[in-house]
């Protein structure tokens, strides 16, 4: 068999199946770059799961007239220009790869405009090929509607799930953001039906509020912590539960670093770990987290979806997650519970909290007793996390150091 080069249109499928490998991966993707664009106010609205529709509406700077095809063009980013500019990325989106990746797997129309053009400027592309432009009124902002995804691709929507299951999965992402970026407003309708809208006013306790009712938010513990290593710091802010209240399952374990939404099990593992020793067997607490330091300390192109980040230093960000955690459980004084929360439903709705059932105050642990053994957990643990960690190299040495730590957390 001949070696031969692709056609771009088998190309440009390719890299779309990197990018784009379901509905929630359009609106990450459109979401990101409305956040890039400075917007105040975000709007989703999905469809049959997102394959029938899936519509982002911001406020943001939009994009002038002369550039709005160049927007689809491939590696085309506003974002970032040379080399150099990858060790220190800022942004959530850099590679100039989404727009043209989902136009190559969809029909995708957009109408942007900047705060001084006096109209906006309508494109449609479709499959990779510009179909329709001009000029159109808009308020400023972009507006991306994708309809019929992965039409021309029945391979791929073999692999969907049911319309529901997309579409919850979309729920989770728009509500992770909305959770990163308290400041801006977010509201999200699936199939006509407003699922949550969260106000923007820069509160994480009023997103949280939105997302997961008012009594869970209003229990939740404020979390602001800054350590580090020589003249590298980590700096950890957000919410996270006290014992009290969890959840049956870690998908309410909300992590970002730098607000970029990421999926790592090591961190992960450093919330949990904080937690020693407080819950119940198979409970989870919440957390939403965020992870400041310096972008050149991380690498965010390690995946597709950007959606893992290499550190430099993985036990200096574990150990200090972890101490972020554990710290202001201290600090709040709180006991251990033996009883435990209802799980969550669905994210806005309220849950009934507190100890049930028959379990008491006189199984708790004592305060003081409890206060002295953290106290000692905390100098001594925190301590060796970073150090153990670092005898093997990179992500191989953390991972490791936490599959002798904790075997148990491997493939739950």
């Amino acid at each position: 068999m001949s070696i031969q080069g692709l056609s771009a249109d088998v190309v440009a499928r390719i890299a779309a199946g990197e990018v784009v490998e379901r509905p929630v991966s359009v609106a990450k993707e459109l979401i990101e770059n409305s956040l890039d664009a400075g917007a105040a106010k975000i709007v989703v609205e999905v469809r049959a799961g997102g394959v029938g529709l899936i519509r982002v509406v911001d406020d943001g700077v939009g994009i002038p007239a002369d550039q709005i095809k160049a927007a689809f063009e491939r590696h085309a980013t506003s974002k970032i220009s040379d080399y150099d500019d990858l060790e220190r990325v800022t942004t959530l989106g850099f590679r100039g790869e989404a727009l043209a990746s989902i136009a190559a797997v969809a029909d995708v129309a957009m109408v942007a405009r900047t705060a001084e053009a006096t109209g906006g400027e309508w494109v449609r592309v479709v499959n990779g090929r510009v179909e329709e432009e001009g000029p159109r009124g808009a308020p400023p902002g972009t507006s991306v509607t994708v309809r019929n995804l992965f039409r021309d691709v029945p391979a791929r929507l073999k692999f969907l799930k049911s319309n529901a299951a997309e579409a919850s999965r979309i729920t989770s992402v728009v509500s992770h953001y909305a959770l990163a970026f308290p400041s801006v407003g977010f509201a999200l309708s699936i199939d006509g039906r407003r699922v949550f809208a969260t106000q923007g006013s820069g509160d994480l306790r009023d997103a949280l509020a939105q997302l997961y009712g008012l009594e869970t938010a209003q229990a939740m513990l404020e979390v602001d912590h800054r350590e580090g290593i020589g003249d590298v710091a980590v700096e950890v802010t957000g919410m996270t539960s006290p014992p009290g209240l969890t959840r049956a399952n870690r998908s309410y374990i909300t992590l970002f670093v730098n607000r970029r939404l990421v999926q790592s099990r090591p961190l992960t593992f450093a919330v949990i770990d904080a937690y020693e020793g407080l819950l119940m067997v198979g409970r989870y607490p919440i957390a939403v987290l965020d992870l400041s330091i310096d972008p050149s300390q991380t690498d965010v192109n390690v995946h597709p979806a950007k959606a893992e980040v290499r550190f430099r230093d993985e036990g200096l960000a574990f150990s200090a997650l972890r101490h972020a955690v554990r710290g202001r459980l201290h600090d709040a004084s709180v006991a251990r519970p033996v009883a435990d929360s209802f799980d969550a439903g669905t994210p806005g709705e309220a849950q009934a909290q507190g100890p049930t059932g028959a379990f008491g105050g006189a199984k708790r642990l004592l305060h003081s007793g409890w206060t002295e053994t953290l106290e000692t957990q905390m100098e001594n643990e925190t301590q060796s996390i970073a150090a153990r960690a670092k005898t093997e190299d990179g992500r191989e040495g953390i991972t490791a150091f936490l599959e002798k730590r904790a075997p148990k957390f491997n493939g739950k």
